[in-house]
């Protein structure tokens, strides 16, 4: 009896012990290749609801890219169903897979991205947390509303994005000198009747002439959707994946 007590209690140090090494890596709830919804548990005022994609390759062995989407206005709410009608969310419910950790995060039907800095930051820590993500890779990319996140968020935490990648989205050129750092592709429909295009030229010459390095793709035929044919294009994902915090420093 003494012999089988004691390897009972054995065998639950073990599992206890193996279960505390990952922290809580141990557990993960997305298997690599899968888009999961989720909610943030860091404890913040807002609930914040998100999509998680993990690469099909995925192993705790190596260090991952990780991309942030912010989507547009029409998919704020809490049905995270919506957020598969564009961008990256959309082509891996498709089927494409990525070469990132992509979390795509739910913006309460409320709130709007620009003001939502901290919570974005929160998300980002809380996946680093759990998965292994490389600090110096980290890529924040949107659409329309999430395009002035995207430039807004990048602007105030610019140490913590290795690029951005906004769409038809802008912001003042008064926060141009905090982007100078940070490498940024930017891309608008010249006919776009909802967000003018001149929104994206403004930020892009400003933040040039701060010393920045923005390009800016424009459209001529492209409406406000110019996220279509720039999420297509695998273009922007090599680009993305080129730069690192450690190396362009």
């Amino acid at each position: 009896m003494r012999s089988e007590l004691k390897t009972t209690m054995l065998l639950i140090a073990a599992v206890s012990w193996l279960g505390g090494c990952g922290g809580s890596r141990a557990r993960m709830p997305v298997a690599p290749g899968e888009q999961k919804g989720m909610t943030m548990s860091r404890k913040v005022d807002v609930k914040l609801n998100y999509l998680l994609y993990l690469p099909k390759d995925y192993s705790e062995k190596k260090a991952w890219p990780l991309m942030v989407f912010l989507h547009g206005a029409g998919e704020r709410g809490s049905n995270l169903e919506q957020l598969k009608l564009h961008g990256p969310p959309k082509l891996i419910a498709e089927g494409q897979d990525f070469e990132f950790i992509v979390v795509s995060p739910q913006c309460p039907a409320d709130k709007w991205w620009v003001g939502m800095d901290s919570y974005i930051i929160a998300l980002v820590d809380e996946t680093m947390e759990k998965y292994n993500v490389d600090k110096d890779r980290v890529y924040l990319t949107g659409l329309s509303m999430g395009g002035y996140g995207t430039w807004n968020i990048g602007a105030n935490y610019p140490e913590r994005f290795a690029a951005l990648a906004p769409i038809c989205g802008g912001s003042k050129s008064l926060v141009a000198a905090k982007l100078k750092n940070i490498p940024i592709w930017a891309f608008h429909g010249e006919k776009d009747n909802v967000v003018p295009v001149s929104e994206s030229v403004q930020i892009v010459d400003a933040v040039n002439a701060a010393g920045g390095n923005a390009k800016l793709t424009l459209y001529p035929e492209a409406g406000h959707d110019s996220w279509t044919q720039t999420y297509a294009n695998p273009e922007l994902y090599t680009w993305l994946l080129s730069h690192s915090r450690s190396k362009d420093e």
